[in-house]
């Protein structure tokens, strides 16, 4: 296999490339970035294989870094009571030479540093050591979140014999696992820049192998290529529409169905229904329909046609929301769901 990036499209089936991988018999790892996505994963390789498969081992990110890079490194010479999902001081009394750059007051390590500190201490190689001894193959699921010191640190894991499978959708781009300062600042800018970073580290890129959804309608991906300018085919004929809810009584009647979720910009717990965010509902590919809720300025846009201009990171999300659904997409104002919020 080597090492290959795939850059897939929504509903391509990055994760079940990914499940299918650990039915051959080989020593796996997989990791990806959040909870959710880790949890998604253990779903689907219990589905297809009755359980976690001999060898493998799924982990988010940031366990893999503290727990088998960094502790099995340097765990007693440096005690750390866990990870700090905190921002480190912009001005801080300590340099990257010292270990209190990369803790808390506390002794928790910042996760925003710690891929940094492995690069920094050399340890860098000693994970791949121990990668090359207990896996044959590691697989990264949602790769285009990865940034930071944490994208190097994944650059440099590249050097590893064992062969990487990484998969991604450079416009699902919605979080990054960490920021500090300046670094990769201008990582997700450009794809073709992005893709070349990948090329730089001896990873092969493909773009053609997924290009296509198996889940989204026709209908659902003519409204992302049109109206948000991201490119998107699918092999799907199911019969769907892209619908605008206009009337309060239309509205209330979605808002009554159960089977249907409300994906809202942000604040959907204040909602009070099976709702999500859009960014968060990367990685559900199980809903027959969906509401997408527009926030009063994507309202706007959307009735000039002119979604494609909305902010990049505010682009990314919609698209996450649009293309959950197997079906119909139900557009609703955010004004005709406030009756429904919390005070």
């Amino acid at each position: 296999m080597g090492k290959t990036v795939i850059f897939a499209v929504a509903g391509s089936g990055k994760t079940t490339r990914i499940v299918e991988e650990l039915g051959k018999g080989r020593r796996c790892l997989v990791f990806t970035y959040t909870d959710e996505n880790s949890l998604n994963l253990r779903r689907k390789i219990a589905q297809r294989h009755g359980g976690m498969p001999p060898g493998a081992r799924v982990m988010t990110y940031f366990a893999f870094l503290h727990a088998f890079c960094f502790r099995p490194a340097v765990g007693l010479k440096m005690p750390a009571r866990g990870l700090s999902f905190n921002d480190p001081p912009r001005m801080g009394r300590f340099n990257a030479t010292q270990d209190d750059y990369y803790m808390d007051r506390g002794g928790r390590l910042f996760h925003s540093r710690l891929s940094k500190f492995l690069m920094a201490r050399g340890l860098a190689a000693e994970a791949r050591s121990r990668i090359d001894q207990f896996f044959d193959l590691v697989c990264v699921d949602e790769v285009q979140d990865f940034a930071g010191h944490d994208f190097n640190f994944l650059m440099e894991l590249a050097e590893t014999r064992a062969d990487m499978l990484l998969v991604g959708d450079f416009r699902q781009h919605t979080y990054d696992t960490s920021r500090d300062g300046s670094v990769n600042k201008n990582l997700h800018v450009g794809f073709d820049a992005y893709a070349k970073r990948f090329r730089d580290a001896g990873i092969e890129v493909d773009t053609s192998s997924m290009a296509h959804s198996r889940r989204c309608s026709p209908a659902v991906c003519s409204f992302i290529s049109d109206q948000l300018g991201i490119p998107i085919g699918t092999t799907s004929e199911r019969v769907a529409a892209v619908r605008d809810v206009t009337s309060q009584d239309d509205a209330d009647v979605l808002w009554r169905r159960p089977d249907v979720v409300k994906l809202f910009y942000q604040q959907h717990a204040e909602y009070g229904c099976a709702s999500q965010n859009w960014g968060a509902s990367k990685g559900e590919d199980h809903y027959d329909e969906v509401c997408v809720v527009l926030n009063p300025n994507t309202l706007k846009l959307h009735a000039r046609g002119e979604l494609s201009t909305l902010a990049p990171g505010t682009l990314n999300k919609l698209y996450v929301a649009l293309s959950r659904s197997r079906g119909d997409v139900h557009l609703v104002p955010q004004t005709l769901l406030d009756r429904y919020k919390r005070r």
